[in-house]
């Protein structure tokens, strides 16, 4: 059932609801940070159901990649990770700014309705963002890969069925969105993988959204307002 709600649900709830947004000629502030809320309470929720799930599987702390042996290597993995992360995404976001097409244009309007444009709007942002690295990383690469490694799925389908569902939960950026959030999610995979704990991969994760927060209203917006 929560895989059946990740692949199906998930996608559906994001896209009816990005739809709603693009429809409206803009967002403001107050309903920017109910949106921020509303998301941050909507994961937490969805993490305690996924928890209460690898309990009654009796999956381990290990199996769901929360432990480690050298905390010291996995934290600076981790924020080494994020940064250089953060950065590519820096400099795509840069580089996207400059073109035209209907996939810059979907995310100058994504950029418009969803990112802060302020201090205001960027401190709950910020939450939200650490929220989507720690919520979806122990939903999608720590409960997910459990739970198909359990069931027997070789390993390399194991990264491959966990990170669709990760992109297909990207449906709201379009068809682009999906492949690159698909694409991203793989590296994710290999990372949790290859270091046996989340830990760095929630680091690369909100690293990356972090990014957006302050890149995407910088490079993507400036054309919106002068035009």
């Amino acid at each position: 059932m929560i895989f059946l709600f990740l692949g199906v649900v998930i996608p559906w709830r994001g896209y009816t609801r990005l739809k709603k947004l693009l429809a409206r000629p803009s967002v403001d502030t107050k309903e920017k940070l109910a949106l921020y809320a509303v998301t941050i309470a909507f994961q937490w929720m969805l993490v305690g159901v996924v928890v209460w799930r690898s309990l009654v599987r009796g999956l381990t702390i290990d199996e769901l990649g929360l432990g480690s042996h050298s905390w010291a290597r996995v934290a600076a993995s981790g924020l080494f990770g994020a940064v250089f992360i953060g950065g590519l995404q820096w400099l795509n976001l840069r580089r996207i700014g400059k073109t035209e097409g209907e996939a810059p244009e979907l995310l100058r309007k994504l950029a418009n309705r969803l990112l802060p444009v302020n201090f205001l709007e960027y401190l709950p942002y910020a939450v939200l963002a650490i929220t989507a690295g720690v919520c979806e990383e122990f939903i999608y690469r720590g409960f997910a890969i459990a739970a198909f490694s359990k069931a027997g799925l070789p390993l390399w389908l194991v990264v491959i069925v966990s990170s669709i569902l990760f992109g297909l939960a990207h449906a709201y950026q379009g068809r682009g969105g999906i492949v690159s959030t698909g694409i991203f999610g793989v590296l994710l995979a290999i990372g949790r993988l290859g270091f046996g704990s989340l830990v760095p991969v929630m680091m690369w994760h909100a690293g990356l959204d972090l990014a957006a927060g302050i890149a995407a209203p910088r490079y993507l917006l400036k054309q919106t307002t002068s035009s």
